[in-house]
């Protein structure tokens, strides 16, 4: 209960309870759309969608200028490959935000002589953009990890007993890349953080890509991607051990 009101009582964690709220009535009414004694579900579960996205556009008033601080602290940091992607990417962010807030203000008729599907499609890009810098952030901490734990003398014993107890995989399998699989599962799974935010990424990734059309799927894939990355999101903002 306590971590319940936690969440409701931030801006972020009602932005992302609209969000999981909005990808599970996108997913929903694309599993239903064909069932005609559902016809009315379907319309009032994409009116429901509609209004999460218009309520998050309100949350998200602020998050230009927390982007921007981000990216000030993210320029010092001493990793030169983490300073980039993650500055970056909180830059992409930022310019992300003000396509999004400059749309939010067209909606409510704050704003009128603005292309609207212009300023859309800059802000996908812009959020595609700060995904791909937040992949290469994890790809770059997964590969750090992996050599970390490559060169630890008790995990290459347990490492060499994983191929003897299995030879038949051995052989079948390049050795190599056998060897690869095994280090990056066992890297992933004793950091649970890293992989969840991994597979964060990937999910939102398939929204921008469909937006764009650069990867053509469809409503459930775009809706499934979006309602299990969003639970992850509250997940890693209620359980801050989950957090990269």
């Amino acid at each position: 209960m306590e971590a319940a009101i936690k969440l409701t009582s931030q801006s972020q964690g009602r932005d992302r309870i609209f969000r999981a709220t909005q990808y599970a009535c996108a997913l929903s009414a694309f599993l239903l759309r064909n069932n005609p004694e559902r016809k009315e579900l379907v319309a009032k579960l994409k009116s429901l969608e509609a209004n999460m996205s218009a309520g998050r556009k309100l949350f998200r008033l602020g998050n230009t200028a927390n982007s921007i601080e981000a990216a000030k602290r993210t320029m010092q940091l001493s990793d030169r490959v983490l300073c980039l992607c993650l500055t970056a990417a909180n830059i992409n962010r930022a310019l992300y935000f003000i396509c999004d807030n400059v749309l939010w203000a067209r909606s409510v008729g704050l704003i009128r002589s603005v292309d609207k599907e212009r300023w859309s499609i800059n802000a996908t890009r812009f959020y595609l953009f700060s995904l791909v810098m937040n992949l290469s952030r994890d790809v770059y901490v997964i590969l750090q990890l992996m050599v970390k734990r490559a060169r630890d003398k008790q995990f290459k014993q347990k490492m060499d007993q994983h191929f003897s107890e299995s030879p038949d995989v051995a052989e079948a399998v390049i050795p190599q890349l056998d060897a690869f699989l095994f280090v990056l599962l066992k890297t992933l799974k004793s950091h649970p953080a890293v992989a969840l935010d991994t597979l964060k990424n990937v999910c939102d990734l398939f929204i921008p890509l469909e937006k764009l059309g650069i990867y053509q799927s469809n409503a459930g894939v775009v809706g499934f991607c979006g309602l299990v990355s969003s639970v992850i999101g509250i997940l890693t903002l209620t359980q801050p051990a989950f957090r990269i």
